[in-house]
């Protein structure tokens, strides 16, 4: 059976993650969130890999979200159960502990932009399509993206989106935060895979940390956002990369990491 999920590790501790099913548009089959699953599994049980890329196969879709085929036959639980999968399967996405980037490559739609909006930053291609579609078809996003979408960019444009149902390009989606950064098609992984070249010769634990302390502190208030920090600062003072840093920088060298 043909993988529907490739794993790629560069030689700069970045791991590739692509949808394979580009014959219908990447959309999220059983077996497709399965090999995720599995992805997901493995890089969180890796410590060389310091960066995760999310793409997919092909130039017009990065997902098209749930497979609404394979969901014909399912009967209303079999359905909510679907669409609970989905949800866990992105929330497993958003947990990975190290930065993760969504290369947007094509239409991302429904749970296809709701897995975008799980990842911590997000580089479209400029022919990109993006949109939480549900409501025109008599259903609500399922897989966190009345939540995710609305922390993103705010109430009003992410009721906009979710009540009109209309996908938008990616310059609109760059000037609402949607994504942070657009990219020629034919560039994409080039641009994609430079970014995560930046974000991975930093501190490996001092990522994780900063992720942490993001993350954990939106769901908060200031006061005990700032102290969520604090303690995750602490984690970064005992570590022979914090002594690597500082010597690197008096040295006037480029710090060699090793997660320790």
């Amino acid at each position: 059976m043909t993988a529907l999920v490739h794993y790629e590790m560069t030689d700069d501790h970045i791991t590739i993650i692509t949808l394979n099913r580009p014959e219908a548009a990447n959309a999220m089959s059983k077996q497709l969130l399965a090999e995720l699953d599995e992805c997901v599994h493995n890089i969180n049980q890796d410590n060389e890999i310091r960066c995760v890329i999310i793409t997919a196969a092909g130039e017009k879709a990065f997902c098209a979200g749930a497979d609404l085929k394979e969901r014909k036959g399912m009967n209303d639980r079999q359905t909510i159960e679907a669409v609970r999968y989905i949800g866990d399967t992105v929330t497993a996405v958003e947990q990975i502990k190290i930065p993760v980037i969504a290369a947007i490559n094509g239409a991302a739609f429904g749970g296809g932009l709701e897995l975008a909006l799980a990842c911590d930053i997000r580089i479209a291609s400029g022919n990109a399509k993006m949109g939480l579609t549900e409501t025109s078809l008599a259903i609500i996003p399922g897989a966190g993206g009345t939540q995710r979408l609305t922390r993103l960019i705010g109430v009003g444009q992410a009721k906009r989106l979710i009540f009109t149902a209309k996908p938008i390009l990616a310059k609109e989606a760059l000037d609402i935060g949607l994504v942070e950064q657009i990219s020629p098609a034919d560039k994409l992984r080039e641009n994609t895979l430079e970014l995560a070249k930046q974000i991975a010769q930093n501190g490996p634990i001092a990522l994780r940390q900063a992720k942490t302390a993001i993350n954990l502190g939106l769901q908060t208030d200031l006061a005990t956002g700032l102290n969520i920090e604090h303690l995750c600062y602490r984690e970064t003072i005992p570590t022979s990369d914090r002594s690597e840093g500082l010597a690197a920088f008096k040295e006037k060298r480029k710090a060699v990491y090793a997660g320790k």
